[in-house]
């Protein structure tokens, strides 16, 4: 019905996905409000964001927290109550925030807040919110932020890359000169694992290795609050790695996507899709991994916990939770973090310290597993006295899988993990994922970048009139122009190297042009 900002561009295409996105697509009997979230391709390739960022915000936050190019997000709020003068009998309405940034609890907060004003006022009270987050700062990883809106001050923490993972965040602050007191937020995106969880608790090894392999997995839920908390559970839990596949939180048979992921002509695409509609069942039945989830239930003082089955045993009618898969785990099932959470559930300990218990064993996991990658990766760096002034700086050694798997008999994530199992055969089937391609690309970037730097710093460190000595005009010419190519690279690309370097190598091609004569200087100050 309507959007704000009025200026915003969305396509027809988006457009009608969104609306089809913002409403339940199975029958839903429940009255009263939900919340839940979905991610959307853009139609049309990338357009340029409306807001003024250099590239800063993605070099400064955790990869997974990185603004997407290509995807939008989107944040529902959706209201049903009975409403006779409808001609179905109900009213139902849906407020919709999209946004490239996967801020899940900030924005289904800010909904909150939002929302049941909208469909009691209308179109003012947007118009008002707008104005409002119109003056909230930019998202600068590392800030507390104090986001104003409608009488309320949100507080919240935009997590910065060089956070310690796994160390808990830090205590707001300036509270005291704060009136009214702020609506403080733990955090901007992280879920309460242990809830989205809780019937599959004692499967956590075998999701998070079907999530490391990128594996195509269905998630049949319920309800769209449901499908979305448990993809977007599933996805975070690689933390600090990036999940590098495509995600649907939720998912409907009219998304343009639709024929796309039910074709039988090709394998299943790399991708984690949610969806509540039952005639899933049948189109997406030869995916090899599907996970259906029912309402929560529990036996006994326990969530009631999923059985894992094989897929043959999926009925088109009338499915029964479990994880539908023949995946055997490379690792052996960690006892230990399952007796923990059930001393937990017994003594009636807080979901938040669940879902941290939780966390921070997923996190050393991914840890254990991604240290050894880190280490060879870095022995690949060339020695730091090979970088020579005059020369283009070597090369970064190519990747190669058999010597990082010999190196794992020294190395290996036995090192830090007491899980015992088939640790070189997910490596193997790791190299052929796209997290594993994702991973590689970004510290190949960094790595590059970082030669660059220590180039122009050895240039600095130079002695440039020796140099010039034996040199005739067009080496020297040659020169200014490669040194002015890589000051312009340093600042486009934002390369970590200190700002009196670059003033110096701009003050050396200053010397040097000044040594040449005055015909070639007025052609090189042009």
């Amino acid at each position: 019905q309507l959007v704000y900002p009025q200026d915003f561009r969305l396509t027809e295409k988006e457009k009608t996905s969104i609306c089809y996105l913002s409403f339940p697509d199975s029958y839903s009997g429940g009255l009263g409000d939900t919340q839940f979230s979905f991610r959307l391709r853009q139609a049309g390739g990338s357009r340029r964001s409306p807001f003024q960022d250099d590239g800063r915000y993605n070099r400064e936050a955790p990869p997974p927290l990185q603004r997407e190019a290509a995807h939008y997000f989107g944040y529902v709020y959706f209201r049903q109550v009975k409403d006779s003068s409808m001609r179905r009998g109900y009213f139902q309405k849906s407020l919709v925030l999209v946004s490239r940034l996967p801020y899940v609890n900030l924005f289904q907060c800010l909904l909150q807040l939002i929302a049941p004003e909208y469909f009691d006022k209308l179109e003012p009270c947007l118009e008002a919110v707008c104005n409002e987050i119109d003056q909230w700062p930019p998202p600068v990883p590392g800030q507390t932020l104090n986001l104003p809106v409608m009488g309320v001050v949100i507080q919240v923490r935009i997590p910065s890359r060089v956070d310690k993972p796994g160390s808990s965040p830090v205590k707001q602050c300036n509270q005291e000169n704060l009136l009214p007191a702020p609506l403080v937020l733990p955090s901007v995106h992280e879920l309460d694992l242990f809830r989205c969880f809780q019937p599959v608790l004692i499967h956590i090894q075998m999701l998070w290795e079907l999530m490391l392999l990128g594996e195509p997995m269905v998630v049949m839920a319920p309800s769209p609050t449901m499908s979305s908390e448990m993809v977007l559970a599933l996805t975070s839990c690689l933390a600090p790695l990036r999940y590098c596949c495509d995600f649907r939180p939720y998912f409907t048979i009219h998304d343009s996507e639709f024929k796309e992921y039910t074709t039988r002509t090709q394998a299943p695409p790399n991708i984690v899709v949610g969806v509540t509609n039952p005639f899933f069942i049948k189109t997406l039945q030869h995916w090899p991994h599907i996970l259906r989830v029912g309402e929560p239930r529990m036996a006994g003082d326990l969530p009631k916990q999923v059985k894992v089955k094989k897929l043959a045993k999926l009925k088109t009618l009338d499915t029964k939770p479990g994880i539908y898969t023949s995946y055997k785990t490379f690792l052996h099932k960690d006892k230990t973090l399952i007796k923990r959470l059930l001393k937990g559930i017994q003594r009636k300990r807080p979901s938040e310290v669940q879902s941290a218990l939780l966390r921070r064993h997923l996190l050393e996991l991914t840890q254990s597993f991604i240290i050894p990658l880190e280490h060879y990766m870095a022995s690949l760096m060339p020695l730091q006295r090979a970088i020579t002034p005059w020369k283009n700086p070597p090369q970064i050694r190519p990747f190669c899988q058999e010597d990082f798997m010999k190196s794992l008999e020294h190395a290996g994530p036995q090192l830090t993990c007491v899980l015992k199992g088939d640790w070189l055969g997910l490596y193997r089937r790791f190299f052929k994922s796209p997290n594993f391609d994702g991973w590689f690309r970004q510290r190949h970037r960094e790595m590059t970048q970082k030669l660059e730097a220590l180039h122009l710093e050895a240039i600095c460190e130079a002695d440039i009139v020796a140099w010039m000595k034996d040199k005739s005009e067009v080496e020297i010419v040659d020169l200014v122009l490669k040194l002015r190519e890589k000051l312009v690279r340093a600042r486009c690309q934002h390369l970590p190297v200190k700002e009196e370097t670059l003033q110096r190598v701009g003050l050396y091609i200053d010397t040097i042009i000044g040594s040449l004569p005055k015909d070639l200087q007025t052609v090189l100050h042009h």
